[in-house]
């Protein structure tokens, strides 16, 4: 059950299909972005989604979902393929500049939901492509 509600939430996350991210997630559900602040909550994380569909266009490939044991814990690891499309904050400005980079996600379940998911990326690497 483990493995499969966090395939489904990439499958979602590559559709772009935001409500099926947000019903994978738990009611109290944290979300920790790589060198950002936590947001808590499914509205707070619909928010980010939103914002993020508007500057990004991103695909992951080559996902490998692991869990342990009791499938309370996992984890995915994958390529993002992605596409720069509007300047977000003080990033770089966006020129419909492509990247593509290792990334992985960290998760924590609960009673079949996902609970937390602390994503990382080497942000220098994407800086250094965009730029």
């Amino acid at each position: 059950m483990s493995i499969q509600i966090i395939q489904q939430y990439y499958d979602a996350f590559n559709a772009g299909d935001i409500a099926g991210m947000v019903a994978c997630l738990s009611d109290d559900f944290v979300h920790d972005v790589n060198e950002g602040a936590r947001r808590d909550g499914k509205k707070a994380f619909s928010e980010f989604c939103a914002h993020m569909s508007e500057c990004y266009k991103e695909e992951l490939t080559d996902v490998v979902v692991f869990c342990n044991a009791d499938g309370t814990r996992g984890a995915a690891e994958f390529i993002v393929n992605g596409t720069y499309l509007k300047t977000d904050g003080n990033l770089p400005e966006a020129r419909g500049q492509s990247y593509r980079l290792p990334g992985g996600g960290f998760v924590s379940l609960k009673d079949g939901k996902i609970t937390r998911v602390t994503t990382y990326y080497n942000l220098n690497d994407w800086i250094a492509q965009v730029s």
